[in-house]
């Protein structure tokens, strides 16, 4: 992936991560309310989507860092961070998105969101790798 390509997935990410959290500031509690969610389950539904917010950001703004970084000495290590990254944010952050607003038949994918994390921790390490690899 070219460098510039990195630099927009992660400003994309950033801008949808700011637009999805002006949602849970400003919308999302009056919506799980009108479906029915209340008392702890609203307060977790509520967390989980701040919690996917935060990482999505996070993880945005570290593309973009991939992105610069690819820019000025191209590493297969970084490229690869870059994709574990965009992997993790899809997968974390967009299942808790749908966990969220989705119903009980749907718990099921809980089970596949640490995957996604996992992801993004892969991100991080190989991220540290391709920066030992260029001293």
């Amino acid at each position: 992936m070219t460098p510039t390509r990195w630099i927009a997935i992660g400003a994309i990410l950033g801008a949808a991560g700011v637009a999805l959290g002006a949602f849970g500031a400003h919308g999302l509690e009056g919506r799980l309310t009108s479906l029915g969610y209340a008392g702890d389950d609203l307060a977790k539904r509520l967390a989980n989507h701040e919690t996917a917010v935060r990482y999505q950001m996070w993880h945005a703004l570290s593309i973009v860092l991939v992105g610069i970084l690819m820019g000025t000495r191209p590493s297969l290590w970084w490229n690869a961070s870059g994709w574990a990254f965009l992997f993790g944010v899809l997968v974390f952050s967009g299942l808790l998105y749908v966990l969220v607003l989705a119903g009980p038949s749907w718990r099921w994918l809980g089970a596949i969101v640490p995957i996604g994390g996992l992801s993004l921790i892969a991100g991080w390490a190989l991220l540290a790798v391709g920066a030992l690899r260029q001293s």
